[in-house]
């Protein structure tokens, strides 16, 4: 093959890919709505009907099979405020996936409880029932479950697991907007699934996020703790009264989703479905091209009825990792590409978004430090899925079929050529 584009060859790819966001006619004509109505949040005043924020509510309900939805502020938040909702506090343990997005372990902590990280299924890079089993103590109070990539954990298993010890099992959904286990739609398996919309993912407005659950009493606290203790009245207000009453039931923060953010996002879900079938498509074109070079595309759960594609995770062969690290290898990808190529988290008892140290915040003495320091964990499964992979963006997903033998080519052409990578 030619010389790398790193070394001053010819790319393998020089069209460019499509990009993320999408925005359409009908994302502004809800932006504009929006503008009009004198209401951009749902602490304004009732203006005659339903908020955007309360419609795209039922409308995501009704997407996943939740009987509740509850919007906010952001990913994080949600996971928060569902463990909250979930009766956890101050000094409790909660099961985290070793392999996932700082905010898994940062929103446990940010709480006051404990995240006791725990290893992976290679395959994977989803939590390992079996690693959960053993993690559990007297002192876990919940368990979380990432559906990492385009993986979905083995939720017969691990709701198996949560039960046998009656705890209850949170599903974090922010990179599986739309998966399907069992027929089912994640974030159903629990007493509640949280999801993320920010920049990068599936379903976006930039920012925001939002808690299904099938719990009516886990609803109505999820309610009260977005919206500083207060919730919806039945029926509404009259005109240019506030739609949020104080309860006093309890006492929660501001962690709101505005108008324009469910009006984006209740534009974007009607095209959920099928950017999904496109990315799962083109996904079954690259992973056998991939393969037969040696690499190892993500796996999922046995049960799995409908993938997600957040990245593209693929393991690279260990002749590959034997001359040199993932991030290394990527960046010959991404010349070659044009498309960003990037490693996948560091495994969280060694990531450096992940210090609890680093803030006072969380200094409430000698044993909640120990308790919480990130070093006390092994986790050798999850550091060998992280150290391994790369991931490469959703929207190359979005690229015709004639683009995955672009991709095929490009890691066939950086195999071939490893000696000529800086």
């Amino acid at each position: 093959m030619a010389r790398l584009a790193m070394s001053g060859g010819a790319a393998v790819r020089t069209a460019t890919w499509p990009n993320w966001p999408i925005g359409d006619a009908a994302t502004r004509d809800n932006l504009d709505e929006v503008l009009r109505s004198h209401r951009w949040s749902i602490s304004g005043q009732y203006r005659g009907g339903p908020s955007f924020e309360q419609r795209f509510s039922n409308a995501f309900a009704a997407y996943t099979g939740a009987s509740w939805c509850v919007p906010a502020a952001s990913g994080t938040t949600s996971l928060a405020i569902a463990l909250e909702a979930a009766e956890v506090g101050a000094g409790d343990e909660v099961i985290v996936p070793g392999v996932s997005w700082v905010a898994s372990a940062s929103a446990v902590l940010g709480i006051n409880a404990v995240p006791v990280l725990t290893d992976v299924d290679p395959a994977t890079g989803c939590v390992d029932p079996a690693a959960v089993e053993q993690a559990i103590t007297p002192r876990t109070r919940a368990v979380t479950v990432v559906h990492l990539g385009s993986a979905i954990a083995d939720l017969h298993a691990l709701a198996a697991v949560a039960d046998r010890h009656g705890l209850p099992l949170i599903e974090d959904c922010a990179q599986a907007h739309g998966a399907r286990f069992a027929g089912r739609h994640v974030g159903t398996f629990g007493v509640a699934g949280t999801f993320s919309f920010q920049h990068s993912k599936l379903l976006t407005s930039g920012e925001g996020g939002a808690v299904i659950t099938g719990d009516e009493a886990l609803a109505r606290r999820l309610a009260h703790l977005r919206a500083d203790g207060r919730t919806f009245v039945e029926p509404p207000p009259p005109i240019d009264e506030m739609e949020l009453v104080e309860t006093a039931d309890l006492m929660g923060a501001n962690h709101c989703l505005s108008e324009f953010h469910a009006a984006i996002l209740l534009a974007q879900l009607g095209k959920l479905d099928r950017e999904n079938a496109c990315r799962a498509a083109n996904a079954a074109l690259l992973d056998p091209q991939l393969a037969a070079l040696g690499c190892r595309p993500q796996e999922t759960a046995p049960g799995t009825t409908a993938r997600a594609y957040y990245g593209y995770v693929v393991r690279l062969p260990a002749a590959v990792l034997e001359r040199m690290p993932a991030d290394r290898f990527g960046k010959a990808v991404s010349a070659e590409l044009g498309l960003p190529c990037k490693t996948m988290y560091a495994a969280l008892n060694a990531n450096p978004l992940y210090r609890p140290a680093s803030r006072r915040r969380f200094a409430l003495g000698d044993a909640f430090a120990v308790a919480v320091d990130p070093s006390r964990f092994d986790l050798p499964a999850a550091t060998d899925f992280a150290r391994a992979s790369i991931v490469l963006p959703h929207r190359m997903l979005l690229a015709n079929a004639a683009a995955m033998d672009d991709v095929a080519t490009a890691f066939a052409k950086v195999i071939d050529r490893l000696d000529e990578v800086p």
